[in-house]
């Protein structure tokens, strides 16, 4: 095994203190959202980026080493443990509503980091059982239809005003959730019914992906209100429009202001410059090289241990975390990314202009 994957332990730190937030009470409950959206974005702005990229020779060690996938296959059972103690902890009688709020915002992040990030990540993958893993992992967030929508519909239409999934400047992350969160959805209808015609078979029939998903769906929420009752329905509801606002939030940002050309056969090929870029190490770390964006949409078939960075991306001033906490902040967020923008679309311009 290659020590450089133990690396990719450090998302545990979040499942453990995750455990504490469900088992303990007071400020314990809240440690798990301090550490990811306080101290990690605290440690990115203090400690510069590292955008070294593996040799050759490592990148191939890496993507062989099944090390890196342990990593994924083990979020399955922690995401579907901590949610069993989520539902046991809020029925906790005593339990103040601060700690209630606490427990579910955990929930959530766990659904959201981890859930749909891991999901993501795994979706992309050929082998069948792996993607049965993301469809298991989106289920903690009743948030499946995004295996559609994202594999067929954001990475074709990406950085476009086609896709739902990619901001545009000016628009703030509120307005993006409602655009995102509902046209996604449609989407991936369209593309379920799509694909059926494609096959020969009617739209209304048992092997549309989205029929299936949404039967899961009810069936799952169904399941936890026989088992848990109404309290724990509506604590586990709310994280999981959490953790799906997470995703929300994280895709504002991946793509915010960035377009792609439209030509006479179409848009201009997705490239490293259409997607924003950060290289810095924790976030990168918590969230699989999510934060590597740019390098994922130019090869998306690529594992998470071998992103790239790629220095004619557009680069972030700080983390994924930092980056998502700023973006709450309207008027902050413009003032930054447009400025951020600006410098890139001048060195961009540089770039495509200088002598090859």
């Amino acid at each position: 095994m290659n020590i450089s994957a133990l690396k990719f332990s450090l998302p545990m730190c979040i499942y453990a203190l995750s455990w504490f937030a469900f088992t303990d009470t007071g400020w314990v409950v809240w440690w798990p959202l301090l550490f990811a959206f306080v101290f990690v974005p605290v440690v990115e702005l203090l400690f510069p980026a590292a955008p070294a990229n593996m040799s050759q020779a490592e990148e191939q060690m890496a993507k062989e080493d099944r090390a890196y996938d342990f990593w994924l296959y083990i979020i399955l059972p922690l995401q579907y443990g901590a949610l069993y103690l989520f539902f046991q902890s809020v029925q906790e009688p005593g339990l103040t509503t601060l700690e209630w709020t606490g427990r579910v915002l955990v929930m959530g992040l766990l659904c959201g980091s981890f859930g749909i990030n891991v999901g993501h990540e795994l979706g992309h993958r050929k082998h069948l059982y792996e993607r049965n893993i993301a469809k298991l992992l989106l289920l903690t967030s009743l948030y499946m239809h995004f295996y559609i929508e994202h594999n067929k519909g954001h990475h074709k239409h990406v950085s476009t005003h086609e896709d739902p999934s990619s901001a545009r400047k000016g628009e703030s992350v509120y307005q993006f959730y409602f655009r995102s969160v509902v046209f996604s959805y449609l989407s991936a209808w369209k593309i379920a019914a799509d694909d059926q015609r494609k096959s020969g078979k009617p739209v209304v029939h048992w092997s549309n992906q989205m029929i299936q998903f949404q039967f899961l769906q009810v069936l799952f929420v169904v399941a936890i209100y026989i088992a848990f009752g109404t309290f724990v329905l509506l604590s586990f509801l709310l994280a999981a429009t959490i953790g799906f606002l997470l995703l929300e939030t994280v895709n504002y940002i991946e793509h915010y202001g960035l377009e792609r050309k439209k030509t006479e056969s179409g848009y201009e090929r997705a490239m490293p410059e259409h997607s924003w870029n950060s290289s810095h190490v924790l976030g990168r770390l918590l969230l699989f090289e999510l934060s590597r964006h740019s390098d994922h949409h130019y090869i998306a078939s690529r594992k998470y241990q071998i992103l790239r960075h790629h220095e004619e991306a557009p680069q972030m001033p700080t983390g994924y975390p930092g980056m998502m906490v700023l973006s709450l902040i309207p008027p902050l967020w413009f003032a930054v990314m447009h400025k951020k923008m600006e410098q890139f679309q001048g060195r961009h311009q540089e770039m495509v202009a200088a002598p090859k």
